[in-house]
């Protein structure tokens, strides 16, 4: 495995896989990395002859700064588990190399930017299409991996994608990856507090009950239910609950608005901003 921190670094080892005639294939993450980017990276490794994986802390995508200081960066015990995991090389630039000026670049992403997270976290989903732009363009990767967690994330990347003519690229999701208890794995989790913890698997819990509620219930309803399932639950504050067509993202009044309609979350779990999402029907 080789591990590289710049861009014509990088553009240098991906040239030997080339020449070999292989595909290369990109996950780009932001480090402190757990069985749910090992996945994405098994499957890049499975389906292309070149696996890049990225390790960056992107400083444009946080409209928090405290979040961005908290952070958990472990770039030893990452590296570690690539190579065991089989990957051929780790770009992990410093934010100078990726940034040598500021990225004025402001993108026209849609309204699938604009709702949940795109109007919770003003500018964030900018800051994502400027970094992953910026690694599309350093990778040419022919396949790009990205977990179904970030659910919104994914359908915004292919809309900055299509702006920018990147859209040869192969936008694949991979399925989200639990705990034993069904709390999604994210690097978030290892800041929450032991009882915190203990709670935080009754988001994912209370949404698999959801499904049942929405046979006989409104969507209305199914959001009420929740929200306020999870509201009274310890340490826990529902940012948003929205149920969605999957393929717009634009919110549905009735589950027989569209065949694909998911339900997409962000609870606080203490200070720690949790997202999750679950499929209520697709055809």
């Amino acid at each position: 495995m080789e591990i590289v921190s710049t861009v014509a670094s990088l553009k240098e080892a991906i040239k030997k896989f080339r020449d070999n005639g292989d595909s290369v294939g990109l996950v780009p993450t932001m480090g402190a990395l757990h069985n749910g980017h090992i996945s994405l990276v098994k499957k890049c490794i499975a389906e292309n002859g070149c696996c890049v994986v990225s390790i960056f802390v992107n400083p444009t995508q946080f409209n928090d700064k405290k979040d961005l200081q908290l952070y958990p960066r472990t770039p030893q015990e990452d590296c570690k588990l690539l190579e065991e995991a089989g990957c051929n090389i780790v770009f992990a630039p410093e934010v100078e190399e990726m940034y040598p000026v500021e990225d004025t670049r402001i993108f026209n992403l849609g309204p699938v930017a604009e709702v949940m997270e795109g109007k919770f976290r003003p500018g964030h989903f900018n800051g994502v299409a400027q970094i992953v732009s910026k690694l599309f363009y350093a990778a040419e990767p022919d396949n790009a991996y990205f977990g179904e967690k970030d659910f919104q994330q994914i359908a915004v990347i292919r809309s900055m994608a299509k702006e920018l003519g990147l859209d040869k690229i192969n936008i694949v999701a991979v399925p989200i990856v639990r705990e034993e208890d069904g709390l999604a794995l994210s690097s978030r989790n290892r800041r929450l507090s032991p009882e915190q913890r203990k709670n935080a698997p009754q988001i994912w819990e209370t949404l698999c009950k959801s499904c049942k509620f929405a046979e006989s219930h409104t969507v209305a309803e199914t959001i009420k239910f929740v929200i306020d399932t999870l509201n009274g639950i310890d340490q826990m504050r529902v940012e948003y609950y929205e149920i969605v067509n999957g393929k717009t993202l634009m919110p549905v009044q009735d589950w027989n608005e569209a065949d694909y309609i998911v339900g997409c979350i962000t609870v606080f779990c203490g200070e720690v901003r949790l997202i999750d999402n679950i499929t209520y029907k697709r055809n």
